[in-house]
């Protein structure tokens, strides 16, 4: 925002019409700090500074807030987002720094979307802890605290809030405290945060919650959805996940079920879906991610309640990179050859097509296992920027028709695939664990998961 900024002013506890706090937001005078630039925070940061044209950044990464504040996107694969972060920056609506509490002191909103990773199965949320005690220390009456990374229910209310009130020496009603989970997606998340989905917002008190809903009704063009309460929001969101980890995994034990069950389970899937009560997910070779692989565990480690659906879900769907590497060797074996006197290529490292992300990819996990039962695997994926598996060599798309293959193995439907040099092979079994190719697309037997028609 050019020319001279207003006079800050905080909204939470403020006796001023909602309009005239709108107009604080939206013009300026409501100073906001994102902590967390990664590929949410950043694309959440450019929509809010595009919206109120004062936000600050903030990131523990020296290089990433470097390049931010020169107008570059350090985040790839984002629509748009190259050009919000260099105009935003440009014209100062948008900055950033490495020090979290002089960010804090200056802002009267401060949205916290750090990462929650999971290790061995537990939620690790030092990352959330650090960002908000830098945002306690710098915390003043009147701000409000919304937290959009996805966290454990309860978070908010055991945690959050007792770390804030410990750095800053005030309670709960001289802030205010929110939840509003990010509900986006990897390659649209510009789109997403304004306004493909509903926005929801849960406060730890009735006046947080007006404010997170005020503020998110200029942020999308979405409904704003207020819940009960910080837990409530939490929970909508590990549910969302929830939901979708239990129904791929039923739609993957199904397809686990094609060859006794002797039919195309995704055919019968299809066609089950035009019920209206009705909606199985679509079965493939794993579930990855930063997301759906890890928010069962939210609940499973984090509450004394049995949980043996979710457990069991994670298993199902953990088990589906074996049972793919499986089906692709009973495929060779079908004509003759043993997969551990075989050269292999796996097309597909990047757990969405379009998305450089391999973290929990059952491509990656795909091509472990080949790499230690195959004689020879190549890697292809014209997205990921990652290292291959040990044992893995990468092989580019436009060279892999040089190599001599005896199976491959699609894990990931990207739009590149469309350009396999399938004539420039002899004698390739294919095993499509995405269902990408139509028949004709090539003359090489072809394998699908979840296809359990007998072919001869």
């Amino acid at each position: 925002m050019s020319g001279q900024r207003p006079e800050p002013a905080g909204l939470y506890g403020s006796d001023a019409s909602r309009s005239r706090q709108r107009r604080a937001f939206t013009g300026g005078a409501v100073p906001v700090a994102v902590y967390g630039l990664g590929k949410m925070g950043l694309p959440l940061a450019a929509v809010y500074a595009d919206v109120c044209g004062n936000v600050t950044g903030v990131d523990i990464d020296a290089d990433v807030v470097r390049a931010v504040d020169a107008g570059r996107c350090p985040v790839e694969g984002e629509r748009g987002l190259p050009e919000a972060v260099d105009r935003l920056a440009g014209d100062g609506s948008l900055s950033a720094t490495t020090d979290a509490t002089a960010a804090a002191s200056d802002a009267a909103v401060h949205v916290v979307i750090v990462p929650t990773l999971v290790e061995d199965d537990q939620p690790d949320l030092s990352a959330l802890e650090a960002a908000v005690r830098s945002v306690g220390a710098g915390l003043d009456e009147g701000d409000l605290v919304v937290v959009e990374s996805t966290v454990p229910p309860r978070t908010c209310r055991d945690r959050v809030r007792p770390w804030l009130a410990a750095e800053s020496g005030l309670e709960l009603g001289e802030f205010g405290l929110a939840f509003c989970p990010e509900r986006t997606m990897s390659g649209r998340a510009l789109e997403d945060i304004r306004g493909s989905h509903p926005k929801v917002v849960g406060g730890a008190d009735a006046e947080s919650t007006r404010v997170a809903e005020l503020i998110y009704g200029e942020i999308t063009d979405a409904e704003v959805i207020p819940v009960a309460d910080c837990t409530t929001a939490e929970c909508v969101k590990v549910f969302e996940g929830l939901y979708r980890d239990v129904n791929i995994a039923l739609a993957n034990e199904l397809a686990t079920l094609a060859g006794e069950f002797g039919v195309d389970v995704t055919d019968a899937i299809d066609v089950a879906n035009t019920q209206p009560f009705c909606d199985i997910h679509t079965p493939g070779p794993g579930v990855g991610g930063h997301c759906i692989p890890y928010y069962p565990y939210f609940v499973i480690s984090e509450f004394e309640g049995e949980t043996p659906l979710l457990q069991t879900a994670r298993h199902v769907n953990e088990s589906m990179p074996t049972f793919t590497v499986e089906s692709a060797a009973d495929a060779l074996a079908e004509r003759g050859r043993d997969l551990a006197d075989s050269t292999v290529a796996v097309f597909g490292l990047t757990y969405r097509p379009g998305v450089d992300e391999t973290r929990a990819s059952p491509g990656v996990a795909v091509a472990e296992e080949l790499a230690d039962r195959a004689e020879t695997v190549y890697a292809v994926d014209p997205v990921c920027t990652s290292a291959p598996p040990e044992g893995v060599e990468r092989v580019s798309l436009d060279a892999i028709g040089a190599r001599e293959l005896d199976l491959a193995v699609v894990t990931t439907a990207h739009d590149e695939f469309a350009e396999i040099p399938w004539t420039a092979f002899e004698d390739l079994v294919v095993f499509d664990g995405r269902r990408m190719l139509d028949d004709g697309d090539t003359s090489h037997p072809v394998s699908r998961l979840g296809d359990g028609v007998d072919q001869n």
